[in-house]
């Protein structure tokens, strides 16, 4: 188990760093400058591309960037809030995404469960086809058109939630963007749940403790939903990513101070300190979950990591 800890450890760590260097260089070679200011001379330009170190050599450049990562130091803005450290900026706005997306995932879960798990219980039946239907529309149904729709008939019709963010009200803020953000994981974890929960209904075990005469509910809840889960489980890494990931459009529409939205200004102002952190930031969680998700991939099925090991 050391040994394929170790593995992973270290394939994340090259992923990472490979990351960066792609940043950089993207950064790097996109046009304008972020100091888009006509009023500035070319002297002027120069004495600032030498005060943030951009007329030193690309490779130096980047090894400088790089050091200064791993001890923390994410630079300072250059357009957005002019000289002032990115990791201050990033601080309270990382929590706020955090939570969004912690929220849309408790509803995803919860409501993808019981969609599964009904569909499933009622196979090829009306309600089953239904459930069905819902996980589609919500598969096929980009996140920012859902909450479009919530903001104008929740919060502007019925006037039951803000559109807007408010920091008095940070969880009730929340509802709307995280009921936007969960639509997806709601309908793929629905999804996986019915095909799972089917599989295991009709499997010999069941049949066979139906047979000593255990209640449908104790069925259902000790044994079929127990076995549906594990897989489920290994499926929610992925997803929980894709939500943090994938809440900058969000963030935008409710004007939720996250770090989505603060990595869209960066790019419109040509920020790029502002954009590779928080690119940095959501390659840090995606790397970091993966890892989290494949562990658990070879504690919970042994034969995993010894495949692995022996490749």
């Amino acid at each position: 188990m050391k040994k394929y800890l170790l593995k992973r450890i270290l394939i994340s760590i090259a992923t990472l760093i490979v990351i960066i260097l792609v940043l950089f260089l993207l950064m790097d070679l996109m046009p304008g400058t972020p100091f888009n200011d006509e009023k500035l001379t070319e002297a002027q330009l120069a004495l600032l591309y030498e005060k943030y170190g951009l007329d030193k050599p690309l490779i130096i450049r980047f090894f400088l960037y790089l050091k200064n990562m791993v001890t923390g130091d994410l630079g300072v803005s250059y357009a957005i809030n002019k000289n002032f450290a990115i990791s201050d900026m990033i601080k309270g706005r990382l929590q706020v995404s955090l939570l969004v997306g912690a929220m849309a995932m408790v509803f995803g879960t919860i409501m993808g469960l019981l969609l599964g798990v009904v569909a499933a219980l009622n196979h090829n039946s009306w309600i089953d086809n239904l459930c069905s239907g819902i996980s589609v529309l919500g598969v096929s149904l980009p996140s920012y058109v859902v909450a479009l729709l919530l903001a104008y008939f929740i919060a502007y019709k019925l006037k039951w939630l803000p559109i807007l963010y408010n920091q008095k009200a940070p969880i009730v803020s929340l509802i709307l963007p995280a009921l936007a953000l969960s639509v997806s994981p709601t309908a793929n974890i629905a999804r996986f749940t019915r095909s799972e929960m089917i599989d295991v209904m009709n499997s010999d075990y069941m049949m066979l403790a139906q047979s000593k005469g255990i209640k449908d509910h104790k069925l259902i809840v000790r044994h079929a939903m127990r076995n549906t889960l594990i897989p489920i489980i290994t499926v929610m890494g992925p997803i929980l990513v894709n939500l943090l990931t994938g809440s900058s459009v969000i963030e935008k529409i409710f004007g939720i101070p996250g770090i989505g939205s603060l990595m869209i200004s960066g790019i419109q102002q040509n920020d790029y300190n502002v954009t590779i952190a928080c690119s940095f930031i959501y390659s840090v969680m995606y790397i970091v979950t993966m890892l989290i998700v494949d562990i658990l991939y070879g504690v919970i099925d042994p034969r995993i990591r010894v495949s692995k090991d022996g490749a």
